[in-house]
């Protein structure tokens, strides 16, 4: 049976993308999604040009707002900005919430969300594969 995953920023337009595609790809019997405490509504051009330069991007990654998934069960929250963990919600089925910070690209030149995605894979995947066994 799969482990379910939320991956919690601000705006969802860059890091808990990258970070729903990287698991998404890349750990078996796992899968994610992203959400925003204030979802931007767009993803920003460069998290998905990275995940196309990886070969991981789907059309059905999208910014969704924190309403659209809370109903959802999963066997872990992960915030990876320090807003979202300021204002994590109480979800209404008790569920394991960790914080994974890492800095938002947004704004700054694509070689920060290459950076990024490097940081997500190589400190986020083995945090939540140990969390999840």
């Amino acid at each position: 049976m799969s482990k379910r995953v939320l991956i919690l920023c601000t705006g969802n337009s860059c890091r808990s993308i990258i970070a729903e595609a990287l698991i998404n790809a890349e750990l078996e019997g796992i899968s994610a999604e992203s959400s925003g405490v204030k979802a931007s509504g767009r993803v920003n051009p460069n998290a998905k040009k990275v995940l196309e330069e990886a070969g991981i991007w789907k059309e059905s990654y999208h910014s969704k707002t924190l309403d659209s998934v809370i109903e959802n069960d999963y066997d872990l929250v992960v915030t990876v900005c320090g807003h979202a963990q300021e204002t994590c919600p109480m979800f209404p089925k008790s569920v394991k919430t960790i914080h994974v910070g890492f800095e938002d690209p947004d704004g700054k030149e694509y070689v920060a969300f290459e950076e990024t995605l490097k940081e997500i894979k190589n400190e986020l995947l083995p945090i939540i594969t140990k969390e999840l066994k």
